[in-house]
Formats: C-alpha cells, sequence, structure tokens
C-alpha cells in the first residue's frame, strides 16, 4: 500500500504529493486525512496524508515513520477544500492544510546536534554534543555553519529532526475503582472498625461509577493523598491520567434563555433560511437589518432549527465583536453546544475547543475568520455576522475570504450560508440586486425604537470661535448632561497612543521609524515614541536631533490624550479607555466591558473594538470625535469604511427605552459618506459610490488582483516590480489594465523596501495561469531569502 503525502515544507518544488511506503502493521489504518512523519531527504518531517494507492509508479519507496492521528484530522470535503484554496489564492497546499488547524497542532520540529558515525575527540565541539547531543541553536551559538557543514561532511557530526506537537492534551491524575463492586463491598467489610476514611472512599466508588481526580476526592470526603494513595497500593482503587479540557468559560454561569416573539419583518427574513434548511437548499442570504433590527435572534432561531434535523452550525463574527455579550447570547441559548474559537484564547484552549468540535461533542461554533473550517461533517448552516467587516480576509498566506470559503462550503453540504450587516459590503449589496444572492430587509428596530438623531459637527467652524480643544462646545455640553443625568456616553477615536507623531515646531522634523516610512507614535504612558508597524521604540526626545530646538511636541490626538483631557474637562466622569494598549493581558477585554456594563464607569473611551456588538441599555450618547480619519488613507474604499464605521458606531446608542443622540465631529463634514450615515441612508450611499466605482474601475465592476514585491535593496525591488509589470501587461488581454509598477503607500516596513502593480480585471481566464508563472520564475530568489513576492486576488489592504 501507498501513501501519497504533501510534505510540511512550503515551496514550489515540494508542492506536490510525493509516495511512502506503508509499514504492514499500519496498512489498515492509514486514511487520507492523517498527519504523518516521513523521512525527507537528511531529514524527517510532517506530512498529511492526501490518497491512499495499491501501488506507485516509482520502483525504490521510503516507509512512513510514524503516524501522528488516530483518526483523520482533516476530512475529504476539507482536503479538496484545501485544494481548491490553493488554486484561489495561489498558495501552496500545505499552506491551505495548515491554515484549518489550530496552531497546536503544527508540527514543531527540533533540531539537535548528534555525534556521527566516526568518532573525532580531538574536535573542539566533541565534549560538548557527546552523550545525549546538544540543540542546534546552542551548538551555533559557539561554532560557525562552516564548521558544522564540515563536521557533518566528514560524517563526525550529523543533525536529528524530532517532530513534536506544539501542546499536548491535559491531563489530571485521578483515581477509579480497581474492582468490581460487590469485591469493593467485601473490601469494605474487611475493614471492620478500622481505617473509617478508607471505608468513606471506598463507598463513593460503590455508590458512583468513574475516575475522580485526588485535589477532588480530597475535597469532597476531607480526606488525605496518602489515605487514598494506601487504597492504590492495596488494589482497591487505580490511578489513571485522565484528560481534561481548557475550558476558557469555567466558572462561568450561562442563564439558560429561550426564543423571543419574532415581528412580522423577522418572520418575513427568516421564512426563505427556514426553507432552505427543510429542503436541504444551498442558497445565499444576504440580511440587510439596521443595527437593533434583531439579526442576531434569526441566526439563533434557524440554528435551532438546524439542530431539531441533528445537524450543525458556523457562526462567524469579526475577531474586534466577539465581545463576551455576543458570546454569551450563544452559549445561554445552546449550553454545552457551543465551542468558541478567538485569538483571545491560549493556545491549550483553542486546542481543545477544536478537539471538542472534531470529536462531535458540540453542534455549534461561533468564531472568528478560521472557524469557518471548523470540521464539522453534517453542516446544516453557516452565518456571517458583519459580513462587510475586512477581518474576514487573511492577509497572510493563503489569502482567503471567509465568505468564499463558506459559500463553498454550503454548496458541499446543501446548504444555506446567511450573510448579516446594517451595511453590507458593496460587493455583496450589488450581488443580491443581481440576484446572485437572496435579500433580506429588516429596516426597523426590533422595539420600533427611533434610530438615534444624529448631528454633525464642522470642526473648522469651532476652530474659527476659538475652540482649539477636541471637543467641539456641543460635545462638551452632552457629555455633561449624560453625567447629571447618570446616563452613560461611549466616545469613538480609532486612533491609539497618546498622540499621531512628534514634531519640531521650528525645523519641522517629524520622528520617523528608522526601520519604516512611517511616523512614530507618541505614548505618554512609558514616555515612548513607537512603531504601530514593527514595534520599534525610542525615548520621547528633548530636543530636535536635527536643529537642536527644545521646541519638539506631540500633534494629532490619540486615545491616550483623549482619557487625559476627559479628566481635565469633566474630573467627575469615570472613564474606561478600550484600545490593543489597554487589552493585551488576558481577560482584559471583558473585564472592562463589565465594569462598563454594571455602571461603573460613565464614559466608554476607545477604537474601532468598540463600535461593533455592544448593547449597553443606559447608552445614549456617542461621540465620534474625528469622523473623517479614515477618509484621507490612500484605499478606494475609503469612502465606504467611514460610512460603515459611523453607522455601526452611531448604532450604540439608545438601543433601548432611552432615546440615543450621536455627534460627529468631523473637518469634512460635507462629505457624503458622513452626510449619509447621519441620515442612516445606506441606500443612497449605495448609489452614489457605485457611480464612482464604476466611472473609476473598482469593484465589485471591475476584479482586482495586487502584486507586492519587497527586499532590502531598492533598486531590486523596482527591478522585479518592473519586469512583472512588463510581463503581464504582454501577456493578459488589452482589456484588463495592469497599474504600476508604484512605491506602496507605506513603501519601506522593517528595513524592507515595498512596490506593487495591480490588474484591474472583467474576466482574464489565464490570469492564474500567469500569476503561478510569476511565482515560479522568482521561486529561487525567493527561497534564498531576500526576496518577498505576495499575489492577493482579492486585496482588501491597499497600504
Amino acid at each position: 500500500m501507498i501513501a501519497k503525502v504533501i510534505v510540511d515544507v512550503p515551496a514550489n518544488q515540494t508542492d506536490r504529493l510525493f509516495d511512502y511506503a506503508i509499514p504492514e502493521e499500519w496498512a489498515e489504518m492509514i486514511e487520507p486525512g492523517m498527519r504523518v512523519v516521513v523521512p525527507f531527504g537528511p531529514r524527517k518531517i510532517q506530512g498529511f496524508v492526501i490518497s491512499v494507492a495499491n501501488e506507485s509508479e516509482h520502483a525504490k519507496l521510503k516507509e512512513l515513520s510514524e503516524v501522528k492521528d488516530v483518526t483523520p484530522i482533516l476530512t475529504q470535503e476539507l482536503l479538496d477544500l484545501g485544494f481548491w484554496l490553493t488554486e484561489k489564492a495561489l498558495c501552496f497546499a500545505v499552506s491551505a492544510l495548515q491554515a484549518m488547524l489550530p496552531a497546536a497542532m503544527k508540527a514543531n520540529v527540533t533540531k539537535t546536534v548528534v555525534l556521527g558515525n566516526r568518532v573525532n575527540e580531538e574536535a573542539t565541539w566533541h565534549r560538548m554534543v557527546s552523550s545525549n547531543g546538544v540543540k542546534w541553536d546552542e551548538f551555533l551559538s559557539h561554532f560557525s555553519h562552516k564548521e558544522l557543514n564540515r563536521a557533518i561532511k566528514n560524517d563526525e557530526l550529523e543533525v536529528r529532526y524530532d517532530v513534536k506537537e506544539k501542546t499536548a492534551p491535559k491531563t489530571i491524575l485521578s483515581v477509579s475503582a480497581a474492582l468490581q463492586k460487590n469485591e469493593l463491598q467485601h473490601e469494605k467489610e474487611k475493614m471492620g472498625n478500622r481505617a473509617l476514611k478508607q471505608q468513606e472512599i471506598i463507598a463513593h466508588f460503590i455508590e458512583n461509577e468513574g475516575a475522580v481526580s485526588y485535589k477532588e476526592l480530597m475535597a469532597m470526603l476531607d480526606t488525605t493523598r496518602s489515605t487514598i494513595k494506601s487504597l492504590v497500593s492495596k488494589g482497591i482503587l487505580k490511578e489513571e491520567e485522565v484528560e481534561l479540557y481548557r475550558d476558557p468559560y469555567k466558572g462561568r454561569e450561562f442563564t439558560p434563555s429561550t426564543a423571543l416573539e419574532l415581528t412580522d419583518l423577522q418572520e418575513q427574513a427568516i421564512t426563505p433560511i427556514l426553507t432552505s434548511i427543510e429542503d436541504h437548499q444551498h442558497e445565499t442570504f444576504l440580511i440587510h437589518g439596521v443595527t437593533g433590527s434583531g439579526k442576531t435572534e434569526i441566526y439563533l432561531q434557524s440554528i435551532h432549527r438546524v439542530l431539531e434535523q441533528g445537524k450543525e452550525a458556523i457562526v462567524l463574527v469579526p475577531e474586534i465583536s466577539l465581545t463576551p455579550q455576543m458570546v454569551t447570547r450563544f452559549k445561554s441559548r445552546f449550553g454545552s453546544e457551543v465551542a468558541v474559537l478567538h485569538s483571545g484564547l491560549s493556545r491549550g484552549e483553542k486546542y481543545d475547543e477544536w478537539r471538542k468540535i472534531h470529536r462531535k461533542e458540540v453542534k455549534v461554533v461561533v468564531g472568528a475568520r478560521s472557524a469557518v473550517f471548523a470540521p464539522f461533517t453534517n453542516l446544516g448552516i453557516i452565518i456571517i455576522d458583519e459580513e462587510h467587516e475586512s477581518s474576514y480576509k487573511q492577509e497572510e498566506n493563503p489569502r482567503y475570504h471567509a465568505r468564499d470559503v463558506a459559500i463553498k462550503r454550503g454548496e458541499h453540504y446543501n446548504c444555506p450560508v446567511v450573510l448579516g450587516s446594517a451595511t453590507p459590503s458593496l460587493e455583496s449589496y450589488a450581488r443580491a440586486s443581481k440576484g446572485v444572492y437572496t435579500l433580506l430587509e429588516l429596516l426597523q428596530r426590533v422595539n420600533k425604537q427611533a434610530m438615534p438623531t444624529v448631528s454633525i459637527v464642522d470642526m473648522r467652524e469651532e476652530l474659527r470661535a476659538g475652540n482649539r480643544s477636541m471637543f467641539s462646545n456641543d460635545l462638551y455640553d452632552k457629555l455633561k448632561d449624560r453625567l447629571e443625568k447618570k446616563e452613560q456616553t461611549v466616545l469613538f477615536l480609532n486612533r491609539r497612543g497618546y498622540s499621531t507623531f512628534v514634531m519640531c515646531r521650528d525645523c519641522g522634523y517629524v520622528a520617523e521609524c528608522p526601520h519604516c516610512d512611517i511616523s512614530l507614535t507618541y505614548h505618554k504612558i512609558n514616555g515612548t515614541m513607537r512603531c504601530h508597524y514593527c514595534g520599534h521604540e525610542e525615548r520621547f526626545p528633548t530636543q530636535c536631533p536635527e536643529c537642536e530646538s527644545e521646541h519638539i511636541r506631540f500633534f494629532g490626538t490619540g486615545t491616550q490624550r483623549v482619557e487625559e483631557e476627559l479628566t481635565k474637562i469633566l474630573p467627575e466622569a469615570r472613564v474606561v479607555r478600550m484600545d490593543v494598549d489597554t487589552t493585551r493581558r488576558k481577560g482584559a477585554h471583558e473585564k472592562l466591558l463589565n465594569q462598563f456594563g454594571e455602571g461603573k464607569a460613565d464614559i466608554l473611551l476607545g477604537t474601532q473594538m468598540i463600535a461593533k456588538g455592544l448593547d449597553f441599555p443606559n447608552v445614549t450618547l456617542v461621540g465620534v470625535l474625528a469622523g473623517d480619519a479614515m477618509l484621507h488613507i490612500p484605499d478606494f474604499r475609503a469612502s465606504e469604511k467611514t460610512f460603515q464605521l459611523l453607522t455601526q458606531v452611531s448604532g450604540r446608542a439608545g438601543r433601548h427605552l432611552l432615546p440615543g443622540e450621536v455627534i460627529v465631529q468631523s473637518y469634512t463634514p460635507e462629505h457624503y459618506s458622513i452626510e449619509m450615515a447621519a441620515e442612516h441612508d445606506y441606500q443612497s450611499f449605495y448609489q452614489r459610490e457605485m457611480v464612482t466605482r464604476k466611472q473609476f474601475g473598482y469593484p465589485p465592476f471591475y476584479f482586482l488582483a495586487m502584486v507586492n514585491v519587497s527586499h532590502e535593496e531598492l533598486t531590486k525591488t523596482v527591478d522585479v516590480t518592473e519586469k512583472i509589470a512588463a510581463y503581464l501587461k504582454d501577456h493578459l488581454s488589452k482589456q484588463s489594465v495592469v497599474l504600476g509598477p508604484v512605491a506602496s503607500p507605506i513603501p519601506r516596513i522593517k528595513d524592507r523596501y515595498r512596490y506593487q502593480c495591480m490588474i484591474k480585471y472583467k474576466t482574464e481566464p489565464n490570469l492564474t495561469h500567469y500569476l503561478k508563472e510569476i511565482q515560479k520564475h522568482f521561486s529561487k530568489e525567493i527561497s534564498r531569502g531576500g526576496l518577498q513576492l505576495s499575489i492577493d486576488t482579492q486585496p482588501y489592504m491597499m497600504m
């Protein structure tokens, strides 16, 4: 028997199937989707079995070294999906398969330098390496690569590769009965009036099945470890390691909830979804529902119907919206049937949640982008909440969009895919308008609560009137009013740190990162300037490095500075700040939100993470400090992102009994994205933006592909990008447009120069072929590590 294996080496030369002989003892157990360890050249590496065959065209085959799994960890459907993704995202097959697994299951290869067959006791390294060998990194900290290679060639040293799991299952030492119940009773009676504690322990195992941990048993029966151990030594009890799930929600109480009565509009929206579920028909639905219109209840009731059929459900939520509130709604409705996957979990917790899914111990997964690969085998529905969010697009290899993967899986399982948003992406809404998706609309809030009133403040007028504060007079008055009424406010600013840049007022010097072409952000808490791209940090200078002037100041506004200003103008206000800096520690996100939800704070100040998914009854005011901050970035989606963000953040106000109010501060209040967000008018925005997209040839009228090149040398970067652009112009049809090469909007990051070229096209059947040819042509330079080439067939990040 032959196993056809994809090896875990993401490179052009290895992006194919390799044949390995299956040893006799494993012939019955090897199945596609299992991980194996295989000899590959001088080393051993991990791979995935893709198929099993009776024979191979190659005469001499190496054997599999080790089988990592008892059952396949990737189903045939996921293997097929991986190869589809390879074509769609132009990535290596192993990269696509690895993307489907938690990080804990990816191979951890350790390299150890050990003695070879020829003994050389005179060598300086001999003593260090003898006996058990020495770690690769430790050897190279004392000796050069040259010395190591020479010794390997002379057979004096060799390198041993060990493939290990990054995370192992967690176990706990437990005890269980070693005898039958009648035998336990006999042992207990033999003790008479002696060893009463031991009798109590035996009585527990007569009455109860299963293993109990030492810790639990000691607490339960008020006994000692030595008392339990004595029963183990007598053969009455036996010790065993019991696997324990790392539960991120252990100790949390979830009050069970029942289905709410749907409004007429919700009934109209859910009916076609339920019909699709009943008929086992694949259909993609787009729910366009204003904030607070009850989309989540439609999701919950649709999932309930799926579970009644014995099927499974995936719910995708943007990472930023995976708030404890959202998790609570699903856990309260479906209890232990729910697994949660997001970046806030530890590696071990993610691994255990994934294993619950794989072992069919849960039926519902709520998670961020990668949860779309959950290893279910009987899917009944896939839901993508806030479908417009750019975080559903992965920016590293494989560069997939979760929406495309969800639809592909929905087609395989003949189940509905539901996309939901108050501000659908133009691409999705255009597809719904054409009938590719089915459009369902919820244009009223559930409780008939009015949408919040939105006022736009022209900050240019504030300046003219002498107000140089970051708060307009209107916003300041409203903040004060809410404090007096004991109501809560959400303040939104999409910039963390204290200020956005540091500048000398005499010569105009701006503090920039030495490794990236970007200004440093000042963080007052630790008095440092930090690059948000590479992490470089510097102390804040007391004088200008260029002209030695002491007139060096910070400009722009970050969340830290807003917090400081608030404590000056409203000293009585209790402020909670939520940004990347304050939520780094595990559980900090939930702690801060609970503090606000319990009324222990008056103002929640934050960046993008507070714009979505939050629902607090006492929030009646939302203030947006810089409504036009995103308008001026070099991205054709800038207007769309501004409209979406303002609409989403506005939706946090007045969601319950108290009416809501929103104040948007802007230096360009006349821009249509700001005006239409204030009117909650998606239709008008869609029509207006579509005109612009058509005029300039952008999605949804054209498809885009982006080729990014980076290298430590500028001339090399430009040269390679020019060659790629020339090749594409020569080979693509006249209908396609190749723009560039040009420097990327941020031309240097981490000491690497960055150039790009963009392809706009309507139909280009051979594009994938030509892009693959480009990858092949430069593969040697890429493998040497100098050149980086990334191709994105659906670019979302233009920076």
